[in-house]
């Protein structure tokens, strides 16, 4: 590198000067003391500052004085004798008459080599524009999910009074079978507004699955078990949170798996419990109904082999998540494991539901 000369300061800060003179942005050069030396016309134009005025004025006495930031001129003290460098400091001015602007600044101490004097360069950004955009969109995510949570109380509710009339409904048919698809009918719009109600006190975006899945198993076994003593329904959950779409996928498909192990599991009174079991590692997961029940029919006949409404949804929904489903006889009982991971999705044996 060449010797430095005795006019390479000057010729620095000189070309320093002509580049904030030529700045489209607003820009200053201060001294020590913080009085301007140089400044842009982008900067005068911007805070409507005469520019036959403003070279050797102090920084804090430009205008009416709004630049007087105690806080900001303690920094740029700082920042002259090398302690410090202000960095996106965002504060509002206020000028009498006008409406506030919010600035960014960011000033910089110029090194012109020992015993020169010293200049601080600040560049000044406006960015009320920018800060009011960022707020609209706050409010307007805010009343989205305001409204959202709003809806989501209104269907649940719909919900009871659908899952109402369907039960009166039941109560005076005459034919046993539409007595029996009336009261399944009930029970799967119970579980969906139990759905509803937990997705309308959850966050928007990220359901939490323990207290989600262990109320939805309250609201079918309060709908479904006549006898606590008789019939258990648990959960066991990690504290995995996923997204509200998945979760009523997830919740629809042990609502359906749960009602058929109802159903199924347990005749003429037999004793037992139904274990609902979701864990995860990483994107990877586990969902499990587990009963230990009367367990699989050895030979299946040829009603059960057709699949039902029940089969169907659970199988949309598996391949939906991209679940692959597997069915095995517990010993005793029938357990129903969805697995997501890697592997393809596969069909649920058309029995199991």
């Amino acid at each position: 590198m060449p010797a430095a000369t005795p006019e390479t300061p000057q010729l620095s800060l000189n070309l320093a000067m002509a580049v904030v003179a030529s700045s489209h942005a607003p820009v200053l050069l201060l001294d020590a003391n913080r009085v301007v030396v140089g400044a842009s016309q982008a900067f005068c134009d911007a805070f409507d500052i005469d520019p036959d005025t403003v070279m050797g004025q102090e920084f804090s006495k430009l205008g009416g004085g709004e630049w007087a930031v105690a806080q900001l001129q303690s920094l740029m003290k700082a920042t002259a004798s090398g302690l410090a460098e202000v960095k996106n400091y965002e504060f509002d001015l206020k000028r009498e008459g006008r409406a506030a602007r919010c600035l960014v600044l960011n000033a910089h101490k110029l090194n012109y080599g020992e015993g020169e004097p010293i200049r601080l360069l600040l560049a000044i950004a406006d960015v009320t524009d920018a800060r009011i955009a960022e707020k609209m969109t706050e409010d307007l995510i805010r009343d989205k999910g305001t409204l959202l949570q709003e809806l989501q109380h209104r269907v649940a509710n719909s919900l009871q009074i659908i899952a109402s009339v369907l039960m009166q409904s039941a109560k005076r048919v005459q034919s046993d079978e539409a007595r029996k698809h009336l009261h399944e009918a009930h029970h799967r719009v119970m579980s969906v507004a139990a759905i509803q109600k937990q997705l309308a006190v959850s966050s928007i975006d990220r359901v939490s699955l323990k207290p989600y899945l262990t109320q939805l198993c309250e609201s079918i076994g309060a709908s479904m078990i006549h006898d606590p003593d008789q019939i258990s329904l648990e959960v066991s959950s990690d504290e995995s949170r996923v997204s509200a779409e998945v979760s009523v996928s997830l919740g629809l498909i042990v609502t359906e798996l749960v009602i058929n192990a109802l159903k199924h599991a347990f005749p003429e009174g037999r004793q037992g419990k139904i274990i609902v079991d979701y864990g995860s590692e990483g994107p990877a997961w586990t969902l499990s109904v587990v009963d230990d029940g009367v367990g699989m029919p050895k030979a299946p006949t040829q009603a059960a082999a057709k699949a039902g409404l029940g089969t169907n949804i659970v199988q949309a929904l598996a391949k939906q998540l991209e679940a692959r489903i597997t069915i095995f006889d517990a010993e005793p009982g029938t357990a129903v494991s969805l697995e997501h991971g890697d592997a393809e999705t596969e069909d649920l044996a058309p029995e199991a539901v």
